[in-house]
């Protein structure tokens, strides 16, 4: 079952063409913004009449002709509005049909994508030389929502970590960890604070230049594959990840450790890269640095912007690592692949795209994307720091709202056993941090503060958690039955609801295409706000009886619509708050 949209959109479109005598027309059929102009409105008329030099409400008046001689079962009429506007009203049985099928078949509400391709999602992307901090929050979770929305599409999803595992750092701390460790081996007791240890190698990597000597001889070792070296820097990069992975868990992320996508992977392809681009004739040097200079790219004064894809001391970029990774997605036959890195690497991913079709890496058949997103800032415009002004671990900031949401719930409902109220503070702390974020669009920055994430008002998780908590504590005063039909809709409330929940399939493609899960947040908020409106106006429990069955069936559908929606964003839905 095509969602609404989809499929308003072809059959006018239809139409539109058979009107115009043409092969395809855009019927650009959108959601009505008042109940007057009907439930859908089809706007493309007015660009299709220009184009094919017509009016556009004689167009629109052939189109209406046209269906109406055979109209579809979910239209119950079509009008003309303004200059050439059609004004599409639904059904209300077909409403209460689509409805009913999707009470019993619930995955009916989020249809499968058309032609299901192959995409590749690289997301979250620490750096494990230290511990993750807030600046990863964003990219994980936007990440991993999108990641979600495509599975339930059809797609076949390639999750890719492309944690940082290479490079001069690690010649330090490895250097610093055999100090650290000495005979006793116990290295995770050692690394039990990353960041304490990172910053401790760093310092004598500064102070003591002895140690910096011996830490660039580390780093020739390793590059060199000594075995000895490799081993230390596998036990790093495994205790490394456990800590990532101790955040994933907290964060309910579907990322694991066989989906890493590592630095390392591409070492020896990375010379590869460099003779392919000079085979190709894009290689120029500069300064010593070997460089691709595109003409589009240019700085502030009007000279060429390089991608420099090695150094002049012979070290490699992530420019390079990039080119190669984009190489490799092209032969794993990946047709999308999708970069959810923060926006201030927007130039790096245009001229690595740019230098990626140019050298014939990549082509039409691989659509490369640079899913930016903006700085979670505090209260005082800056980005988010301690009060000392050192970055936030994430995994702390986890166990804060954990405690906050707990003392919360403690507030507001004392009496519940402490094992129940934790494990409600956990969903709803870490469903606070990841909505506050997911519910903003992604391109822009956005103000981290406690007390609007976890308040029970506005368009927060809180809020969602408890509809749906409210939802089914109606259904469980009901009388014991299926519930699964929707027998009339003879309120306004009880029409808007339903078909609203009919719309989720639209939005989760608009979210597939457009990779912006703040829709589906925006979605989920007016939702609950349309349950809200039908809660307060309509009687349930309390209604006559075929009147509280279908009542009780709208519920059941929205609580339905809701727990698929918040799983798509990695949330997990409560039966009681």
């Amino acid at each position: 079952m095509a969602s609404l949209k989809h499929y308003l959109n072809s059959v006018i479109g239809e139409a539109m063409a058979e009107a115009t005598q043409s092969e395809s027309c855009n019927a650009n059929v959108i959601t009505s913004s008042k109940p007057g102009f009907g439930d859908y409105q089809a706007n493309g008329i007015m660009s299709e009449a220009k184009r094919h030099g017509m009016k556009p409400r004689d167009l629109a008046e052939r189109v209406i002709i046209s269906l109406e001689q055979s109209l579809p079962s979910l239209i119950d009429r079509l009008e003309i509005g303004g200059p050439g506007f059609i004004n599409i009203f639904l059904s209300d049985r077909e409403i209460r049909t689509r409805a009913t099928l999707a009470i019993q078949e619930p995955d009916l509400l989020i249809p499968p994508a058309e032609d299901p391709i192959r995409v590749a999602v690289d997301y979250s992307s620490p750096n494990l030389a230290k511990e993750m901090h807030v600046g990863h929050l964003r990219g994980t979770i936007i990440g991993d929502a999108i990641v979600r929305v495509l599975e339930r599409r059809g797609h076949t999803v390639i999750r890719q970590n492309h944690v940082g595992d290479w490079g001069t750092q690690f010649g330090m701390l490895i250097t610093y960890m055999k100090e650290a460790v000495g005979a006793d081996n116990d290295l995770p007791n050692a690394l039990a604070d990353l960041e304490s240890f990172y910053r401790d190698a760093k310092q004598r990597f500064d102070d003591d230049p002895v140690f910096a000597e011996n830490a660039r001889l580390s780093v020739v070792k390793l590059q060199g594959g000594d075995e000895d070296y490799l081993n230390a820097w596998e036990m790093f990069i495994d205790e490394s990840l456990r800590h990532c992975e101790a955040v994933y868990e907290a964060l309910d992320v579907t990322l694991t450790r066989n989906d890493l996508d590592a630095e390392s992977r591409y070492n020896d392809d990375l010379s590869v890269i460099i003779d392919d681009l000079e085979k190709t004739g894009l290689l120029a040097e500069s300064k010593g640095a070997k460089c691709v200079f595109l003409p589009e790219f240019t700085g502030k004064d009007g000279e060429p912007l390089p991608l420099i894809v090695q150094k002049s001391d012979g070290g490699y970029l992530y420019s390079t690592t990039d080119l190669a990774a984009i190489r490799l997605r092209r032969k794993m036959s990946i047709q999308r692949a999708l970069y959810v890195v923060d926006a201030r690497q927007s130039l790096h991913f245009q001229q690595v795209f740019a230098v990626a079709r140019a050298a014939g890496f990549s082509n039409q058949d691989l659509s490369l994307e640079h899913v930016s997103y903006g700085t979670m800032m505090g209260k005082d415009g800056r980005p988010f720091k301690t009060r000392s002004g050192d970055t936030v671990k994430l995994a702390e900031l986890l166990e804060e709202a954990k405690q906050r949401a707990y003392d919360l719930v403690t507030e507001k409902n004392p009496t519940l056993p402490d094992s129940q109220r934790r494990e409600i503070a956990e969903r709803v702390g870490i469903g606070a941090v990841k909505y506050a974020d997911l519910s903003k669009n992604r391109t822009s920055d956005y103000i981290f503060d406690w007390s609007t994430m976890l308040s029970f008002e506005g368009n927060t998780a809180p809020y969602l958690l408890y509809a749906y908590a409210r939802i089914k504590s109606i259904l469980k005063k009901a009388p014991e039955g299926n519930y699964d039909a929707i027998q009339n809709l003879s309120e306004p409330e009880e029409r808007a609801l339903c078909l609203k929940m009919l719309q989720l399939g639209e939005i989760i493609e608009a979210v597939d295409r457009d990779c912006m899960p703040n829709q589906l947040c925006n979605y989920l908020y007016e939702l609950s706000g349309l349950f809200m409106k039908f809660y307060e106006n309509c009687p349930i429990l309390k209604a006559e009886s075929s009147q509280a069955e279908s009542r009780l069936a709208l519920c059941r559908l929205t609580a339905e619509t809701l727990q698929q929606g918040l799983e798509l964003l990695g949330i997990t839905p409560l039966e009681q708050m």
